[in-house]
């Protein structure tokens, strides 16, 4: 034994390491510092944006699944003629449809509804009776559903002013760019998760280059790596899941005060959670201590490996 080490108490050093609460973590691993202050704020953090990036997911989803379901439901024809024309062309239309199978209903949508849809680009109270606005008739298709190649060409034969539109061109785009969105949400969750982790390997390995001399004195009173490694896991997944519970708290609050699809009318402004959803947040803290747990332990058990 080296002569600095012989007159040591090592009975009583032992026991002031491992403190009243029967562990080592508290006289090892120090309760605050710079990695502490590091780890509660990286945890709170990535937990803050993993909130976000779920509720992103989860809105984005939902999204393209209304889209596609409200847009595949309705077909629109629109009838365009001149003014004393318009009649009639939109009466043929009509008994085309009424003769078409599959059609479960056709109605002209009224002067107000077709002002409401303009009202974006033209403002409150469109003069639409003053402006060459075609006509809009909505169809709805039973289960089975008509064949809108054939209504097409028929139409374009009787009625050439008419034009079908199933909105597969606009639907397409609109529902594959809700589900991008949604997969972005899904790997920016697990971009969070990855940064996280090596936030939490490199905390716990200045953590333990800090005490190198403690170690050293642990193993020769005959500690073993993986008692000492488990004061490290132990601290530093409290650390991981208090962080995260915060941030998970504070990216709640701030989904629930942002404003609802109903009183701003927007693209996004549905972005949050329902129902269950809401419940789907608590598990970040879990997540995050998890991966805390392994985190450390494997950054722990590979330092310690490598101390001499």
């Amino acid at each position: 034994m080296k002569p600095e080490f012989r007159n040591v108490d090592w009975r009583s050093l032992w026991q002031g390491l491992v403190g009243r609460d029967g562990g080592v973590a508290g006289r090892i691993v120090p309760s605050t510092g710079f990695t502490a202050q590091l780890t509660l704020l990286s945890a709170g953090a990535m937990a803050f944006l993993a909130v976000f990036a779920l509720a992103l997911s989860l809105a984005t989803g939902r999204l393209a699944d209304r889209w596609s379901s409200s847009l595949a439901q309705t077909v629109t024809i629109r009838v365009s003629a001149p003014l004393d024309e318009i009649e009639g062309e939109t009466g043929k239309v009509m008994a085309i449809l009424d003769q078409t199978p599959g059609v479960a209903e056709a109605r002209m949508i009224p002067e107000d509804e077709v002002e409401a849809l303009l009202a974006p680009w033209f403002g409150p109270d469109v003069p639409v009776e003053a402006l060459p606005v075609p006509r809009l008739i909505e169809i709805r298709e039973d289960g089975e559903g008509f064949d809108a190649a054939g209504l097409g060409l028929r139409l374009e034969a009787e009625v050439p002013g008419a034009v079908l539109d199933d909105h597969t061109r606009w639907r397409q785009p609109l529902v594959s760019a809700a589900r991008r969105l949604k997969f972005l949400g899904v790997v920016s969750l697990g971009l969070i998760a990855a940064a996280g982790t090596a936030m939490m390997i490199l905390a716990a390995q200045s953590s333990l280059a800090a005490n190198g001399q403690v170690i050293r004195v642990l193993r020769l009173i005959g500690a073993r790596d993986v008692t000492i490694a488990q004061a490290f896991v132990r601290r530093f997944t409290r650390r991981a899941a208090t962080g995260a519970a915060a941030g998970t708290a504070l990216g709640m609050l701030a989904i629930a005060l942002l404003p609802d699809m109903d009183e701003a009318g927007g693209f996004l402004t549905g972005l949050g959670f329902q129902g269950w959803g809401w419940l789907l947040p608590l598990l970040i803290p879990l997540i995050a201590a998890g991966v805390g747990f392994f985190a450390t332990r494997w950054a722990a058990l590979r330092m310690l490996k490598a101390v001499p």
